[in-house]
Order: structure tokens, then sequence, then C-alpha cells
């Protein structure tokens, strides 16, 4: 699967949260985030590992490993079942990829 960039088809996941599969095969998806200043992702946990890179912005997350200030060039990683949650603390533009699929981000298209 091929993807050519194409700022339309953003979903609202939750009140400043929004997101866009991108691309996706049978073990994982990769999908572009939209974050406005002031959002919360509230403490919540999956199934997938989720690995990510923040384009533009500020983030703090919050995880049994501590707390995180991610800015433009960072990365992180939470394990399947790991209770995690963040701010957004700028408005931000992150991506992130699931393993494996996230077919709830999917059936949201």
């Amino acid at each position: 699967m091929f993807y050519k960039q194409d700022p339309s088809n953003f979903k609202q996941l939750l009140p400043g949260v929004f997101m866009k599969p991108l691309t996706y095969g049978d073990n994982s998806l990769l999908c572009e985030f939209h974050l406005k200043q002031g959002s919360t992702i509230p403490a919540h946990q999956h199934p997938q590992e989720q690995s990510g890179y923040l384009i533009s912005g500020e983030l703090r997350f919050s995880s049994a490993d501590g707390e995180f200030i991610a800015e433009a060039g960072s990365s992180w990683n939470f394990k399947g079942g790991v209770l995690h949650k963040a701010e957004v603390v700028k408005d931000s533009v992150a991506i992130e990829l699931f393993s494996p699929l996230r077919q709830d981000y999917l059936d949201k298209q």
C-alpha cells in the first residue's frame, strides 16, 4: 500500500485530537495525529505496541516509566498493555505506529 499526502480525512477522536490512518499492513498501522494545545489524552492502555515521532509541537507523556516532555524530533514507545496518558502543551503533529494492527482506528475512516 502506498500513500500520498492528503490534508483531509482526519477524524476527531477526542476534543482537539485528530487522527488519520496513513498506511497499514497485516501487522502494523501508521497514523498521523494533529493535536491542539490544551487537549488531553486520558490514561488508557491497549494491546498494541505504540511507537511515535513528534514532527512539531510539544507533548507531556506520563506512564509507569515516569514523565517525558516530547519536543519536535523526540520519539517514544509504549509496550502493549502499558497505561499512559498525554497532555498537548503546544499544537502538535505526530506520527505513530501501532503493532499489531489497530482495527478500531481503521474503523474510524
